[in-house]
């Protein structure tokens, strides 16, 4: 029988659906805090030129923030289902707020890059958030209310970079860390009153909860699919945001960082796609929201190809080419964290710091090789490694096995619980 963790030594956190301020209080607080990862790639022109510095150095810091945040998901996040989350979000939000002053008085590259690392370590407030509505919701209402958290938090993604574009062009780049560090001020009180009363779903040493999140990886069939996933898309994503700054800032556009900001605030529309993705993974199951998702981000990545055109065509081909690979990457997200919630309900901030630990070790790793891919073989270079990426991710969904069909004659409703029973006796890969 294989190794898998031992059951919680204390009861679940009840359900009882939250109601629909708490929701919207959460989803805001998951795109103002996940901001803080993702608006450093709008202004690093501005950051090289002030600490002299290349364009493709500068980049460094968005790669230290992603891969701090990854390692503070695996370090913290599983804190979720042990400490009460109204104590260890209001904590995380002020170290958070301390990292953001320090990079904003950072005078040097290495400086601010270790600061960036601080904050994506202690940003990770929203996949504490995520599990936690999730366990607060009723199964049939899971997806919607995932997918609600997730809109805010890709609206902070895309939003942030409109955020810092701008305020960055007009003010400097010290300026969106000072607004991004009084923000994390402001929440830390509202989410110490605001977040409900929860028990700890655990009462298990810190190492074991660790533990935990690699045999989760080792017993879980449809949570390494999702990673696998998440990993792949992700990736293609960092890529194409990365490398879009530096893009439309050089020789071909000749714009500054304020048009990033332009083109993810259209990208921003992606944001919408969650609730969307969300009821339709409560109906139809996750797996057919993948499809579409994957089948997207392959069509994205050919259509930014367009940017090479130049102009007001190439610009408006950018903007059409990173909202759809917005909106697959959200949908995405939604669907597979539908799936994974489904699985161990006395597990999910654990199996949430396992898939997102591998989306943001993707992400990281794809914001390295975005920018390599734009040095060595330019725009071209960077959409045929986006579109490269996501064909691997849907090809491993068209190899996926096949859940176990129902039965002639039965009378069991089919639902994503389910399916994931089947799929998990069915996944060998």
């Amino acid at each position: 029988m294989p190794d898998s963790p031992a059951p919680s030594a204390s009861p679940p956190i009840p359900v009882q659906m939250p109601s629909r301020p708490l929701i919207l209080l959460l989803a805001v607080t998951c795109g103002v805090t996940v901001a803080n990862v993702y608006f450093p790639q709008a202004v690093g022109p501005l950051v090289a030129a002030d600490l002299h510095v290349s364009p493709s150095s500068a980049t460094l810091v968005v790669t230290c923030t992603q891969l701090g945040y990854a390692t503070g998901i695996f370090l913290l996040v599983p804190l979720g289902d042990r400490v009460r989350p109204r104590v260890l979000v209001p904590t995380l939000l002020l170290l958070t707020s301390a990292g953001l002053l320090l990079a904003a008085t950072a005078t040097s590259l290495p400086v601010l890059a270790t600061a960036g690392a601080l904050v994506g370590l202690t940003t990770v407030v929203p996949q504490i958030l995520i599990p936690l509505a999730a366990g607060l919701s009723s199964p049939e209402r899971r997806g919607v209310v995932t997918g609600t958290l997730l809109s805010g938090l890709i609206g902070g993604i895309l939003l942030a970079r409109t955020f810092s574009g701008t305020l960055g062009q007009w003010i400097g780049w010290r300026t969106p860390y000072l607004a991004a560090a009084a923000l994390a001020l402001l929440l830390t009180p509202i989410m110490a009153a605001a977040l409900p009363r929860t028990a700890p779903g655990t009462d298990q040493p810190y190492p074991k909860l660790l533990a935990d999140c690699f045999r989760l990886l080792r017993t879980e069939p449809l949570l390494r699919r999702s990673c696998q996933y998440q990993v792949l898309v992700f990736a293609a994503f960092s890529a194409a945001w990365t490398a879009l700054t530096l893009f439309v800032t050089g020789p071909r556009y000749g714009l500054g960082t304020g048009a990033v900001g332009v083109i993810a605030l259209v990208g921003a529309g992606g944001m919408f796609a969650g609730p969307v993705a969300g009821r339709r993974s409560d109906r139809d199951g996750p797996d057919t929201v993948s499809l579409l998702c994957l089948t997207g981000a392959v069509a994205a990545g050919m259509l930014l190809l367009t940017g090479n055109l130049g102009g007001p065509a190439g610009l408006a081909g950018l903007g059409a080419g990173m909202l759809l690979l917005d909106m697959a990457t959200q949908a995405g997200q939604v669907a597979n964290q539908a799936r994974i919630f489904a699985l161990r309900p006395e597990f999910r901030a654990r199996l949430n710091t396992a898939y997102m630990t591998c989306a943001f070790l993707g992400g990281s790793a794809g914001s390295w090789l975005g920018v390599r891919a734009y040095t060595a073989f330019g725009w071209t270079g960077v959409c045929v490694l986006v579109t490269t990426l996501a064909c691997l991710a849907l090809l491993r969904h068209l190899l996926r096995a096949r859940p176990v069909p129902t039965p002639a004659g039965s009378t069991a409703p089919r639902t994503p619980e389910a399916s994931g029973d089947s799929d998990r006796r069915q996944e060998k890969v």
